[in-house]
């Protein structure tokens, strides 16, 4: 309790100097504290407890930059797909395209293509749908990684990209792949 009322608004005032983001910064500092909490009994009390909480503070947000460069690269990556099946593709090739993959999801197995549509279409998080469903999250995940196996047994690689146009993944929830 001494070190988060010793150091925890100078630390947040330093975090914040690096990412300009009030509640990013706050994560940051959390994490230090979390992880000075779990590793305390390997630490070296020679060492300034002041120096180690701003390095690891610094080394928080180069690890935090390097997750969201990640990140960044595969929203990139992923816009850039998009880009070339929208360029590639007339409107009504486009509409005959989804027309496909809408029938396809609609012959999935019943309880596959419930789970898969309150994920997939109505944004449900796999908790949401588990507790929705009274089933395991494991049934859920397990129910929506079959529909994207069937589906894209069924399509073929050319529909993969339609696939992610139409479900268009979430990069900041962890909770739906």
């Amino acid at each position: 309790m001494f070190l988060l009322n010793h150091f925890y608004r100078r630390l947040h005032a330093y975090a914040f100097t690096l990412v300009n983001d009030y509640a990013l910064a706050q994560d940051i500092v959390q994490n230090v504290f979390l992880k000075t909490w779990q590793f305390r009994k390997k630490l070296n009390p020679k060492y300034s407890m002041q120096s180690f909480l701003y390095k690891s503070v610094y080394n928080e947000f180069i690890n935090t930059y390097k997750k969201d460069q990640a990140m960044m690269y595969l929203q990139l990556k992923y816009y850039e797909s998009l880009s070339e099946v929208v360029e590639e593709t007339d409107e009504n090739s486009l509409k005959r395209i989804i027309a496909i993959v809408t029938n396809e999801i609609e012959k999935l197995p019943p309880q596959c293509h419930r789970i898969f549509t309150l994920s997939k279409s109505e944004g449900l998080t796999n908790k949401e749908i588990s507790e929705h469903l009274n089933i395991s999250i494991k049934t859920v995940e397990s129910q929506i990684t079959k529909a994207f196996g069937i589906l894209r047994t069924k399509l073929g690689q050319k529909y993969r990209t339609i696939l992610l146009l139409i479900f268009r993944p979430n990069f900041s929830n962890k909770n739906n792949p």
